[in-house]
């Protein structure tokens, strides 16, 4: 089976890949019905009985998976002209707003209602946590961005979400960049060195080096490096770094490492083009958001 066209229209227009998109949602509705049908659905509702159903917030944030949900509800073999957004992904939404609108087949909408509040609760926690680092740094010329520290399966969805929230998606996976570590270094015996053989293997590749020290940090931008990832800094070590950085024009520099929102302004007027936030996808909670059937 495939997704519905409209449904796969709306995933390809907020940039995300139908088929990867449905491999996942399938996989989540099967985790449901592994151990046999949906006894309790077809037990409390009748034959062919349809409901109406609104998804609602219960509580502020900033909204993400849409797109997702719909796929869900197609999945789940309820025709996607029966489902009504009231919002877009990216909205700052208020507790008690109202996203989405189902008039469906009761027992399929109950089958589906968990997965797909699994996948909106924890997208929109994704968003809502990234809008704030982004209102936080808001002026500063400073960008958050995420890292490859996602749920296994779910790394399109969760950078996604990101997006939504007003942040950067720093590289997909391990081929659509190069970002060169301690364990690359110590193997190419040197940053110079680590930076001249991914230039020789991917000259086209975006390329990213972390430091620690001022001393690598010099070395890699000697080294021809542009985009410099400081990792474990302080605020004076980063300072010193945009200094050392300031003769090298096209340079840009990203902070890392166990970054907190309340720092987050001061981190970004040390002069860093990007703050690294992990955490984004790898802690923040889920937003509160919840299905509600309104009439049989």
């Amino acid at each position: 089976m495939t997704l519905d066209a409209t449904v796969t229209s709306r995933l390809l227009a907020a940039g995300l890949d139908p088929g990867d998109t449905e491999r996942v949602i399938r996989a989540a509705l099967d985790e449901d019905l592994r151990y046999g049908p949906d006894v309790t659905s077809a037990a409390t509702a009748a034959p062919g009985a349809r409901a109406a159903a609104a998804v609602a917030a219960r509580e502020p944030g900033v909204l993400a998976g849409l797109p997702v949900a719909l796929a869900v509800l197609d999945a789940a073999g309820i025709p996607p002209g029966t489902a009504e957004t009231r919002a877009a992904d990216g909205d700052r939404i208020g507790r008690g707003t109202e996203v989405l609108r189902i008039r469906a087949p009761l027992r399929e909408l109950l089958g589906a209602e968990r997965t797909l509040l699994n996948f909106l609760t924890h997208l929109s926690g994704i968003a809502t946590a990234t809008r704030a680092w982004a209102d936080a740094l808001a002026g500063t010329g400073c960008a958050v961005r995420d890292t490859r520290k996602t749920t296994p399966g779910l790394r399109q969805l969760e950078k996604y979400a990101v997006r939504c929230g007003g942040g950067l998606n720093h590289r997909m996976g391990l081929g659509d960049a190069a970002l060169i570590k301690d364990n690359h270094v110590a193997a190419a015996g040197g940053i110079a060195a680590a930076i001249a053989a991914v230039r020789a293997a991917a000259a086209r590749l975006p390329l990213e080096v972390e430091c620690d020290t001022q001393t690598q940090v010099l070395a890699a931008l000697d080294a021809g490096a542009e985009l410099i990832l400081l990792d474990n800094m302080g605020l004076a070590d980063l300072r010193a770094a945009v200094a050392l950085a300031r003769r090298y024009p096209s340079a840009r520099l990203e902070a890392s490492g166990g970054l907190r929102l309340a720092q987050a302004r001061a981190v970004a007027e040390t002069g860093v083009d990007f703050v690294a936030v992990g955490a984004l996808t790898h802690s923040s909670p889920a937003l509160d958001l919840g299905l509600d059937v309104l009439a049989c």
